[in-house]
């Protein structure tokens, strides 16, 4: 397994989710990753999901799930920054143009209308071309795209920024980075995939969201330290900081809290925010 997904859903077991007040089901989705798949031309990840009847435990579907973890994946930086992002955002700045990168931006714009402009790094020119093909036959109010070189430019002057690029892990110093010089004031950060910050993102002025502070604790809990060294969103930094004494818990936010308005959203047009994404199976189960 090469992501925290494939950590996280790899291990779970039943979900439960009442849909409409009155029908409960019950899932289980299972997260097969191996990185070198790609040699063997197959995906990266290779998805399953099973729905089963919660009285009878009778299976009413079992299916591919690589198509609903993409949407899912990229629907909670969606939710992130409904809450979190300016209103007038215009640039978004995207690291890896696969699957998760396309529904990541789809859920930027159904948030932010006013997106007209994406900045864009790969690896190959293929996928990016296939990228590209897709933002400009589905998103035509995108008129600027530009294809960029460094994780600066995916960065500098972007309102909203994504990484959503897969890698080894194993020394937090391969994973993309994020510096504080290059992130504009006001801008949202929604990070799904590996990455790393440099000592001025970690600042306490930097607002720290997570998608649900439990599942961090119970990464930590189990991982060898640094944590961060063995799954590689940047949540899990954030609990390696919080046991160094770098920081508190009550400095990592829940995403939940503030869908709720148990936790205030954006509070002014300046404050730069950073959203972990670990990714939970009961969204799936949902």
């Amino acid at each position: 397994m090469s992501s925290p997904d494939a950590y996280e859903q790899g291990r779970s077991g039943s979900r439960h989710a009442q849909l409409g007040g009155s029908f409960c089901t019950a899932g289980v989705k299972w997260y097969g990753s191996n990185i070198a798949n790609r040699e063997k031309g197959l995906p990266r990840s290779i998805l399953m999901f099973t729905v089963n009847d919660p009285d009878t435990g009778a299976p009413l579907a079992h299916m591919s799930a690589n198509l609903l973890s993409a949407y899912r994946t990229g629907a909670i930086p969606g939710v992130g920054a409904r809450h979190l992002a300016r209103k007038d955002s215009k640039v978004v700045g995207l690291l890896g143009p696969g699957v998760m990168g396309k529904t990541t931006l789809a859920a930027f714009i159904a948030v932010c209308p006013h997106i007209g402009t994406l900045k864009i790094k790969g690896r190959g020119r293929q996928s990016l071309d296939n990228f590209i093909a897709w933002v400009e036959q589905t998103y035509p109010q995108i008129i600027t795209i530009e294809v960029v070189d460094t994780l600066e430019a995916v960065v500098r002057d972007s309102d909203l920024v994504t990484y959503c690029s897969s890698g080894a892990t194993g020394d937090p110093s391969i994973y993309p980075i994020v510096r504080r010089e290059w992130v504009k004031p006001g801008a949202f950060l929604a990070m799904p995939a590996s990455c790393s910050l440099d000592a001025g993102m970690e600042q306490p002025d930097v607002r720290k969201v997570l998608d649900n502070t439990g599942l961090y604790q119970a990464w930590f809990e189990e991982l060898p330290k640094p944590a961060h060294h063995n799954v590689p969103v940047i949540g899990v930094r954030f609990m390696d900081m919080i046991a160094e004494g770098k920081m508190q818990l009550d400095d990592v936010e829940d995403i939940g809290k503030i869908i709720a308005g148990a936790a205030p959203g954006r509070r002014n047009d300046e404050e730069i925010i950073i959203m972990s994404v670990g990714g939970m199976p009961v969204e799936d189960v949902a």
